[in-house]
Parts: structure tokens; sequence; C-alpha cells
């Protein structure tokens, strides 16, 4: 499961999240990729799940990038536990993703693979999103 080796503080706060994404909305690495239409979280064990889901239809040919990392701790306290008495405890890390956000690229597989490939992965995360191909791709048959 993806998150930090270490943190220089153990937990955050929750922030706001608005406007749109002004960096990592880009194709950088592949032709096809997924891009977000909307503001969330993304657990870490989202992003894994959506990995495996695109790495299982590609049959592990081409080659995957993952352009989101989950960083930001999320604390929960135990169940029936008083208000009050301090913040929980770090529980899970999570990605914060906004509107035009490339979560996964992809290269080296046709088309129709790689559309189907995102599909499945966009099934797995609880965000709208949006197939998007590089502009100069051009399909070799």
């Amino acid at each position: 499961m993806l998150q930090p080796r270490k943190t220089k503080f153990r937990k955050m706060q929750k922030g706001k999240m608005k406007g749109n994404s002004q960096r990592g909305n880009q194709l950088a690495f592949g032709s096809f990729g997924i891009k977000t239409l909307e503001t969330a979280w993304l657990t870490g064990r989202q992003i894994e799940a959506a990995r495996q889901a695109v790495t299982r239809h590609m049959k592990r040919e081409g080659q995957i990038w993952i352009k989101i990392f989950p960083d930001k701790p999320v604390t929960k306290k135990p169940a029936e536990v008083r208000m009050g008495k301090g913040k929980g405890a770090p529980e899970l890390f999570v990605a914060r993703v906004s509107p035009g956000r490339i979560i996964f690229e992809a290269d080296g597989v046709p088309l129709a693979v790689a559309k189907e490939a995102m599909r499945l992965a966009a099934q797995k995360l609880p965000v709208k999103t949006k197939f998007i191909v590089r502009r100069d791709y051009i399909e070799e048959n």
C-alpha cells in the first residue's frame, strides 16, 4: 500500500481544496491517461486497487505511471469514544486531487487496450474521470 516512509509531522489539518489543478494536468510520460473531473481525497488502497486493475488488463505489457502519491495523514478516533480529548491517531494516507489532475498514464499498448484498462481503473476510484490521449498520438496498425 502506498504511504510515505517518514513524515515531518504525524498529523495534518484538513485544509480546503478549491480550484482546478495547476500542476500535473498535462500528459508527461505516456500517450494515454485518466484525468479527474472532481475534487477528492484518494486513499492509498484505492490507488493500489486501480493500479492492479490496469496492470492485469494490460497483461504487464507497456508501461504505467502513477502521477499521485498519498502523503496526507488522516486521523480517526476509535469507535464509541466521547468528544474531546484531542485529535485521533493517524489511520491512513490520502492524495488530494483537484479537477484536471492526471492520475495514471500508460504507454506501449494499443489505444483500445489502454482505454479499457483506464476504464477499469476509473471504476475503482471515487471520482469522475475522463480518458485522455496525447495530441500527437498516431495509431500504428
